[in-house]
C-alpha cells in the first residue's frame, strides 16, 4: 500500500499509471474510516484497476471551528481498515498547506441553487469549500471515477453540478447509505456520540421509514408537520430541519406530480454532535 503526503510524489505515481493505460478511481474522505467508507471503496475496486483514498479534514468546508478542531483523526488506524480489503490501495493523506499553500480559503462558487438548501442554508459557505476540495482532489488525483454516498446526498448533486459545470472528465458514482444494525446512517461523527444519545439516534432513520410510508398517501406538507411534531417532545434529539424535495432541483415540494422523484432529508442534533440522513419516497 503505497501511502503518500506530498501531491508531488503521488503526481510521479499517476503518470505511471496513466502511461500504461490503468483505470483509477477515488474515494474521497476526511478519514475516521467506518464500513460505509468500506463500502465505497469495494465498489470502487470492483469497476477500477487501480483505487485512491484521499484522507483530509478539509478546514475550508467547516463554519463551525469547534465542530472542526472536534473531527476525529486517525490516520494509523484507518490505514490498518483498509489494509483489511486490500493491499492495492493508493492513500493520499497531505497536509493543509500540500492541498493549499499558505491560501486557505474557499473558491466561491454556484451550483444552479443546489447549494441553498438544506445544509447551504444552515451552514454558511460549506459547499463553497465542497466544491473546492473535491476540484482540486481531482485535479490532484486525476481520477476516472469518483464514489460518494448517498447520505451526502445535496453534497453528491453538487458535485456532480461541479464537474458538469466546470468541464471535469470524470465519472461521479453515488453509492446506497450504509447504515448500522439498528438504521442510524454511517457517519464518523457517531464515534463522539454518548450511550443515551447513540441508543436514540436509531429514531432519526425510523422516523424517515415511517414518513416515506405517509408520503404515499398524504400531501408533502402533512408529512412535514407529522415529522416535525416526533421531534417536539424528544427528550434528547432536537431536529434542525426535515424537508421533502424534488431529487433534481432540491427545491422543496409544495405539491406532488406523478412524474418527478422525491427525497426526504433530516438533520437532528443529538447533544452537539449534528445527525444527517435521507431517504427516498417514490
Amino acid at each position: 500500500m503505497e501511502i503518500y503526503h506530498k501531491k508531488q510524489n503521488l503526481n510521479q505515481f499517476i503518470k505511471e499509471l496513466k502511461a500504461q493505460k490503468l483505470s483509477l478511481g477515488l474515494v474521497p474522505t476526511m478519514g475516521a474510516l467506518h464500513d460505509g467508507h468500506l463500502s465505497l471503496i469495494k465498489k470502487a475496486l470492483e469497476n477500477n484497476d487501480r483505487v485512491a483514498i484521499s484522507i483530509f479534514v478539509n478546514p475550508t468546508q467547516f463554519d463551525n471551528k469547534d465542530d472542526l478542531k472536534k473531527y476525529p483523526r486517525t490516520l494509523e488506524s484507518d490505514v490498518e481498515l483498509l489494509k483489511t480489503v486490500s493491499n492495492d490501495i493508493i492513500v493520499y493523506a497531505p497536509t493543509v498547506e500540500d492541498v493549499y499553500g499558505d491560501n486557505v480559503t474557499s473558491v466561491n462558487y454556484t451550483f444552479d441553487g443546489l447549494e441553498h438548501a438544506m445544509e447551504g442554508k444552515f451552514r454558511h459557505g460549506h459547499f463553497d469549500g465542497v466544491g473546492t476540495i473535491v476540484k482540486r482532489l481531482f485535479e490532484i488525483v486525476q481520477p476516472d471515477n469518483a464514489y460518494f454516498g448517498e447520505k451526502d446526498f445535496q453534497q453528491l448533486m453538487i458535485i456532480k453540478k461541479l464537474v458538469e459545470k466546470h468541464d471535469i472528465p470524470v465519472n461521479v458514482v453515488g453509492c446506497p447509505i450504509h447504515r448500522e444494525k439498528d438504521g442510524l446512517a454511517m457517519s464518523s461523527r457517531n464515534t463522539r456520540l454518548k450511550p443515551e444519545y447513540r441508543n436514540a439516534s436509531p429514531f432519526i432513520y425510523k422516523t424517515l421509514l415511517a414518513a416515506k410510508e405517509k408520503f404515499g398517501t398524504k400531501s408533502a406538507n402533512t408529512v412535514t408537520e407529522w415529522v416535525e411534531k416526533q421531534f417536539e417532545n424528544h427528550e434528547l434529539l432536537k431536529l434542525e430541519y426535515f424537508t421533502i424535495a424534488d431529487t433534481q432541483t432540491l427545491k422543496t415540494v409544495k405539491r406532488k406530480s406523478k412524474d418527478k422523484t422525491y427525497r426526504a432529508f433530516i438533520a437532528v442534533y443529538a447533544d452537539d454532535i449534528r445527525l444527517i440522513d435521507n431517504i427516498a419516497l417514490n
